[in-house]
């Protein structure tokens, strides 16, 4: 097989790598909330694309192996089929007390005003002023499609065991508060985001429980423990959805020996593969996009440079450059930024 970085297809693993060779895949795939990368499609589509994902895991992960899906747990998505509802918001006074009343009134007493600079003389926004005029009270208007919430852990325990995985972990990664992002922040009783899920499937074979993998104080802090406290990315500036190195760092260590071949089929920023290297594993990446697939390329080399300048034995695991150098003969196989 060949290490590197690829642009191409997540459900056709295959083409980058053998039967039963990879020991760990670690990945977050589209959460289908509307990232640039995902805006086209569907939510029929969305569930498609895990299945045959992990169809294709069954496959290349080899007898003993994992896989660690990062996802956030509940999704959020337009529903033409809920009730559409009028939502009274008592709560937000200021904006409550504005009566439809006291909007006419006020543009009839100052004609000349316009929307904004009539909210800003009644105290309230621009916003609760539209509503008022147009009588509706639902986020994004009363004839907007209403927002449905579904649980994503129960739809990947589904394809994993049609892929012949089973689940055998979970861990909870929090992260940092998102109130700016947040739709639901001020609008009901929904929580704000604070945490994702990582779901870890098995495929059934000899699995090698090594607990010296990790030292004593990392066993204790966050290795036998179901909750992990990482920062999330402060900065979302070349990619929409990056994770913490630490995510996939730990992932790695924890469930794959030196040597390991690790991959990422959702490899984005190239996260993953920095971790990889990092961590002295083997790393396939792949990503349908080709400007992350040469970014994910460009950091795994810069990975590759920064570990070559010091002595570990991690280096020594380091492919010839002969065996890198992409195939004129692989056939469906494109390396990034070539």
């Amino acid at each position: 097989m060949q290490e590197g970085v690829f642009q191409g297809d997540a459900c056709m693993l295959e083409q980058y790598a053998q039967a039963d060779s990879i020991a760990l895949s670690v990945w977050s795939p589209p959460y289908h909330v509307g990232k640039s990368y995902e805006k086209d499609q569907s939510f029929a589509e969305w569930k498609a694309l895990l299945h045959r994902t992990l169809q294709s895991h069954g496959r290349v992960i080899r007898p003993g192996g994992f896989v660690a899906v990062n996802i956030a747990d509940i999704l959020c998505f337009p529903d033409p089929e809920m009730p559409r509802l009028m939502a009274e918001n008592v709560s937000r006074r200021k904006r409550a007390d504005i009566t439809r009343e006291q909007v006419l009134e006020t543009m009839a007493r100052h004609p000349d005003l316009n929307r904004r600079q009539i909210a800003a003389l009644l105290g309230c926004s621009e916003q609760t002023v539209d509503r008022r005029l147009k009588g509706n009270n639902i986020r994004g208007g009363k004839y907007q499609t209403q927002t449905r919430v579904l649980l994503v852990g129960g739809l990947l325990e589904r394809f994993a065991m049609e892929a012949g995985f089973y689940l055998y972990d979970r861990r909870v990664w929090v992260k940092d508060a998102a109130w700016e992002n947040s739709r639901w922040h001020s609008m009901s009783y929904r929580a704000v985001d604070e945490f994702e899920y990582v779901y870890i499937f098995w495929k059934p074979g000899p699995t090698k429980i090594d607990r010296s993998r990790l030292s004593r104080d990392e066993w204790i802090e966050w290795g036998s423990r179901a909750v992990w406290r990482i920062p999330s990315v402060r900065a979302n500036d070349d990619h929409e959805a990056k994770f913490p190195l630490e995510l996939p760092r730990r992932l790695i260590q924890l469930l794959s020996d030196p040597g390991d071949w690790v991959m990422d089929p959702f490899v984005g920023s190239g996260t993953t593969a920095v971790a990889a290297v990092e961590m002295g594993r083997r790393f396939i990446g792949i990503d349908k996009e080709p400007r992350y697939a040469r970014m994910a390329q460009e950091a795994w080399a810069a990975a590759r440079r920064q570990l070559s300048l010091f002595s570990s034995p991690a280096a020594t695991l380091r492919t010839s450059a002969d065996e890198l150098a992409p195939s004129r003969t692989d056939a469906g196989r494109t390396p990034a930024g070539k």
